[in-house]
């Protein structure tokens, strides 16, 4: 930080010292627990893929259960079955975006009766 020669020495020090003070009342974000930051994860990637690919040929059906999936903060078990090939693929694009996160491929909700 550059504190010009002529700045009082007092409000350098005290501006130092504010710097590093965070606002009255503010309370640090406890860390998620891993089964939160895969369901973050998950959902975020989620969000991606819709805006990428668009929801053109999938079933309100597909997109309801799915998004139950996310709502319940992605706890089991869900079923979220494939049926059209655009579902399918979005499905597979889904599974490798989860591996790739560090999901294990038992995380995701899909099955099909």
């Amino acid at each position: 930080m550059f504190i010009p020669s002529h700045f009082p020495a007092g409000l350098a020090c005290a501006a130092l010292l504010m710097v590093g003070v965070a606002a009255p009342g503010a309370q640090p974000s406890s860390p998620r627990s891993w089964t939160e930051e895969k369901c973050h994860r998950y959902s975020q990637g989620w969000d991606e893929a819709l805006k990428r690919h668009g929801t053109s040929g999938l079933a309100p059906e597909f997109l309801a259960a799915h998004g139950r999936f996310i709502a319940g903060g992605c706890l089991g078990p869900a079923r979220v079955c494939p049926r059209s090939a655009r579902e399918t693929d979005l499905a597979n694009i889904m599974t490798v975006r989860a591996l790739n996160a560090g999901m294990a491929s038992t995380f995701l909700p899909w099955g099909c009766p």
